[in-house]
């Protein structure tokens, strides 16, 4: 079986995650070219995989005016970058796997599904939540019937402090008008699982939410605008970069993100010149940092959602009512308990060591490229990966209108 070709366009941390399936199972996926502007990261993913110099591209735009060389395209640019390579690339012939979300523009979504059904192609959008073995337990438990019809579903996000301050208040996703809302890059994941697991449509949203702690107001007194540059707080602040990326037995994310030189010297470059070494108090963020989504589906069920940032954990939690029973589960400790009204508990564990994302990260790639060669539906196309789009762009106007919005 000759391996599935792929082209890689964007080879930040997502991009290089995808393309690292091409490392581990070589007779099922070859990426052959890769575009990316930054010189340092393509080619220190090219060099990974052994991509030739003629495949190595500085930009996109650069790759597709190229004829069709490989059956499918990774699109892993940033979120506001996300629809004209997605469309170009099906036009050109190209399946998509496409990162989350489609797009930080609810008129580019709607573009991007319109062309994935009119070239045809396959089009998957990287809800990597739907291929991790713990939510395809709790799929199966609903749908087997097992607490009887879904009532309401509670679900929690932990973000983490540290993950909060490395991604959406030093990094890519700090500001809203350079990438995305909080909930549309962080969270449209579980807008799209909590769809998933009720099974119905959403009716109503409902959100509350905003910035309130990293502020330059809440700066301890005498902050520099660097941790770098002598805070008297290095001590106590847990957001002290230093402590948070100089380790030098961590070389996986987050601190492969701060630079492709993982030397000491390398990452002390890093915080001083780039934007990981700021005061979390003293940079442009403007994402929130916690934020409720109350949701009405189809035939009554409701289901809530709380992101947040101030949490010492990083996973998600939820319990999940039926009219016969009810399950609580945490993917963090992989544990999954049901209990159905009248009976002893019973406890289902679920192995969350593999790939990234509980093995979500491999496991919607395994299953596109099984797609691509044996045909089928991707359980998050374009199509269906739209609701959850709308629903996070429906939040969005709650939180700033004050309204409940009917989708």
């Amino acid at each position: 079986m000759k391996p599935i070709t792929a082209v890689v366009l964007g080879a930040g941390s997502r991009g290089a995650t995808y393309a690292g399936y091409a490392k581990e199972f070589p007779e099922d996926l070859q990426v052959v070219a890769v575009a990316e502007p930054r010189a340092d990261r393509r080619d220190l993913l090219a060099d990974a995989l052994d991509i030739p110099e003629d495949g190595r591209f500085a930009s996109w735009q650069e790759l597709l005016a190229r004829p069709r060389m490989a059956d499918c395209a990774f699109v892993c640019t940033l979120d506001d970058d996300h629809t004209e390579p997605a469309i170009k690339a099906m036009e050109l012939g190209y399946h998509v796997l496409l990162e989350k979300p489609m797009s930080n523009s609810e008129d580019e979504c709607r573009r991007i599904t319109e062309a994935a059904e009119r070239t045809g192609r396959v089009l998957a959008v990287c809800h990597v939540l739907r291929y991790t073995p713990f939510y395809m337990t709790l799929k199966d438990l609903i749908d087997r019937g097992e607490i009887g019809q879904v009532t309401a579903v509670n679900q929690i996000e932990n973000v983490g402090y540290w993950h909060q301050a490395h991604s959406f208040v030093r990094g890519n996703w700090r500001n809203t008008a350079e990438t995305s809302p909080m909930l549309l890059q962080k969270s449209c994941h579980d807008m799209d699982i909590l769809l998933w697991l009720v099974g119905r449509d959403c009716q109503r949203v409902q959100s509350f939410g905003s910035l309130r702690h990293f502020t330059p107001e809440n700066a301890p007194e005498g902050a520099p605008a660097r941790c770098t540059d002598g805070c008297p707080h290095a001590d106590t602040c847990p957001y002290y970069a230093p402590r948070l990326y100089m380790d030098m037995s961590r070389t996986g994310w987050p601190v492969d993100v701060i630079t492709t030189d993982l030397s000491e010297a390398g990452r002390r470059r890093a915080l001083e010149e780039g934007p990981y070494g700021r005061c979390v108090y003293r940079c442009d963020n403007d994402v929130v940092d916690r934020q409720v989504v109350n949701l009405e589906f189809e035939g009554g069920a409701v289901a809530t959602f709380t992101m947040t940032a101030f949490s010492a954990d990083f996973s998600r939690q939820l319990k999940i009512f039926g009219t016969a029973g009810q399950i609580t589960a945490d993917m963090g400790t992989g544990q999954i308990v049901l209990h159905r009204f009248g009976e002893e508990k019973k406890t289902i564990p679920v192995d969350t060591a593999s790939s990234g994302h509980g093995g979500g990260d491999y496991g919607i790639l395994g299953d596109f490229l099984h797609i691509l060669r044996h045909g089928g539906e991707s359980r998050t196309s374009a199509k269906v990966s739209l609701q959850s789009h709308l629903i996070c762009f429906a939040a969005e106007r709650s939180r700033k209108e004050h309204i409940v919005v009917e989708l």
